[in-house]
């Protein structure tokens, strides 16, 4: 007899789905049965993500979507609802960062973070739970009156690491954002949790760790190694499934220990 967490009849969607962790969020998801809107810029990666999901008998859907444009937010996840039926979930991974002392730190490449990283979190969650919200309320039609929200933070917004302040402020935001969030909307069946990574190997780092400096990094580590894409399924899973409705608020480092 096995456990199983089934996500079909959900819809999810997931921003910066065009790369590294939210391509894979994305893969996650529709395995587990969900409805997947695919969310980012880059719409061609995103179709090629598409037919790869689909090929495995998945569902799919592309939205361009870039989270700094209030105005792109709103479009986005009135297309998708459109397209797909009511967001049941929300995985908010978009995110940049810049590796700069903080006395070089410009006016542009702070804002350019934290636009991203913290003001765009937190209109997509907005928009996606004030339709959460109405459909509880009875107000908007839906099939699961609630929501779950995963706002992706990193094991940065807890443990500051040099050359990458801003990107470890706006990451901390992220977290204090979420207990405000799971705090407001709770009542309305809106769980909102934050996962906390630490060093994933990505497409965008893969190239650091075989540097002399990657390697460095890489022996300060608890166990001398770092995470996969995938490390981040299971907890992914648990926090989106109906299952977890008694987890709200939580942030969880999946760090491999890094922070401890």
């Amino acid at each position: 007899m096995a456990y199983e967490i089934d996500l079909s009849g959900r819809v999810a969607f997931v921003t910066g789905a065009s790369s590294g962790l939210g391509m894979q969020f994305a893969k996650t998801l529709a395995a587990a049965g969900a409805g997947v809107v695919l969310a980012a810029r880059r719409i061609e990666r995103l179709k090629t993500l598409r037919a790869e999901i689909e090929s495995l008998g998945g569902d799919a859907h592309v939205v361009g979507l870039d989270v700094t444009d209030p105005a792109s937010i709103r479009a986005a996840v009135a297309h998708a609802e459109t397209e797909m039926g009511a967001i049941d979930i929300l995985v908010n991974n978009s995110g940049v960062s810049a590796t700069q002392k903080l006395t070089e730190v410009t006016p542009e490449s702070y804002d350019h973070v934290m636009d991203t990283n913290t003001r765009g979190a937190f209109f997509v969650a907005q928009e996606v739970a004030k339709r959460m919200i109405a459909r509880s309320k009875g107000e908007a039609p839906g099939t699961w009156a609630g929501g779950r929200i995963v706002n992706i933070a990193s094991m940065a917004g807890l443990k500051v690491l040099g050359q990458i302040g801003v990107y470890c402020m706006s990451k901390a935001a992220v977290v204090h954002m979420t207990r405000a969030m799971a705090l407001e909307w709770g009542r309305w069946g809106i769980n909102v949790n934050a996962i906390c990574p630490g060093y994933i190997d990505t497409e965008i780092n893969h190239h650091h760790w075989q540097t002399e400096g990657g390697q460095r990094l890489m022996a300060m580590m608890p166990r001398k190694r770092i995470g996969q894409p995938q490390d981040l399924d299971a907890i992914l899973v648990t926090l989106c499934a109906k299952q977890s409705h008694f987890i709200n608020g939580a942030v969880i480092a999946a760090d491999d220990g890094f922070g401890v």
